[in-house]
């Protein structure tokens, strides 16, 4: 019978603790999350700075859906690109000090497209090997050659560099890494993409809106341009609190990618409203308080941690994770945190590599003193409940 594999495919997931399921949220704010008529402190989201709810970022949004209505109505190539598209557009290249940008619907859909747009015949990707799943498989889906170097080891990436065989090469990395929540040495990334004469690009998903002197990521932060680092691609679903992505480089990758990005020509352009409320959220990143706020809760969680022996993986950004080691035990962390009115996702396998399944705590600008008290608290009592892990 067709497809008959479904069934023993999910049973044996089951089995291996690595079955998922969908949880739905009945709403959230100001860190607090209801789940089935339960609230739980919320340290499972990626809007590091609470601009999903911010008044002036929701009204700059009904601004934008009454000037322009509730979507684009078309792809950008017809008449789906707007003032408000073209506005965004103009105020990340000149933010950034890049030629221009161009927006897609998300970062997966971007990452696929500059893989598939760029390799369409030949070349090599050389990408660090937690490169986000949105890459390798847009990689994989290309018709160039991938080849993962070992995490953040620039030993094993001089190695590939030199068996390199293609002259359109790409060496891929993310600013932030979203399970380790770790960063490259992006100097020496720089170093060896012009030393091997490489274009070197950064997934910035989970550090624009976050680093950087006014919060525009690993471009600001490392003093990056479009002749050290050819291709930035950064999201506004996270710190931003919108939705969307973007591709920043030169006037001509811009026009390449609009001429040959299946994923940007054929895609219904994302709402105008869209593109007025994260210019407005842009502002706030860039001017307000909250990135300090936020960093102020990274330092004092891990400090708090620490001090209760709790073993962290070395990361200075919002996501601090806490490996558990085996899946059903840090589903059963996760579970047991719920019960103490606590959301903190559990990450297993293929999220992660085997054997590295964790809690992903994320932090927010939005969490008070005593929500991180509690979140310590908790995982002392869970770690001492359940006898293992953690340590």
């Amino acid at each position: 019978m067709a497809f008959d594999y479904i069934d023993s495919q999910l049973n044996e997931r089951q089995q291996q603790g690595y079955y998922r399921q969908r949880t739905c949220i009945d709403y959230e704010r100001d860190g607090i999350i209801a789940i089935d008529g339960q609230h739980y402190l919320n340290f499972g989201s990626n809007d590091y700075l609470g601009l999903r709810h911010d008044q002036g970022v929701l009204q700059a949004w009904v601004e934008g859906l009454a000037q322009f209505g509730a979507g684009s109505g078309a792809s950008p190539l017809v008449t789906g690109y707007s003032v408000a598209h073209r506005e965004l557009e103009a105020t990340l290249a000149e933010a950034l000090g890049y030629d221009a940008v161009l927006l897609f619907n998300s970062g997966f859909a971007a990452n696929q497209a500059i893989c598939q747009a760029l390799f369409a015949s030949s070349g090599e990707i050389i990408a660090d090997k937690l490169m986000h799943a949105s890459f390798i498989e847009g990689a994989l889906a290309s018709n160039g050659t991938l080849k993962r170097f070992a995490h953040n080891d620039m030993t094993h990436l001089q190695t590939l560099l030199a068996k390199a065989q293609e002259s359109n090469r790409l060496i891929a990395s993310e600013g932030v890494f979203s399970m380790d929540g770790d960063s490259p040495v992006i100097a020496e990334l720089v170093s060896a993409a012009q030393q091997s004469q490489s274009w070197l690009m950064l997934d910035d998903a989970h550090a624009f809106g976050v680093t950087g002197e006014h919060g525009l990521g690993s471009v600001e932060q490392y003093d990056l341009n479009q002749h050290n680092c050819q291709i930035v691609m950064g999201t506004f679903g996270k710190a931003i609190g919108t939705a969307g992505a973007f591709v920043a480089g030169s006037h001509s990758l811009i026009d390449y990618l609009v001429n040959y990005a299946r994923h940007y020509i054929y895609s219904t352009a994302f709402p105008p409203a869209q593109a007025v409320a994260t210019i407005y959220a842009l502002n706030c990143v860039t001017t307000g308080p909250k990135r300090a706020q936020l960093h102020g809760n990274i330092a004092n969680f891990k400090h708090k941690a620490r001090q209760e022996g709790l073993t962290l993986l070395e990361s200075d950004s919002a996501i601090q994770p806490l490996i558990i080691g085996e899946p059903e035990l840090a589903r059963q962390y996760s579970a047991a945190l719920a019960a103490r009115g606590l959301w903190v996702p559990a990450m297993r396998h293929p999220t992660v590599p085997k054997g590295a399944d964790r809690l992903r705590i994320t932090l927010s600008a939005v969490h008070s003193e005593q929500d991180i008290a509690a979140l310590v608290d908790a995982l002392c009592l869970v770690r001492q409940e359940l006898g293992r892990g953690a340590d």
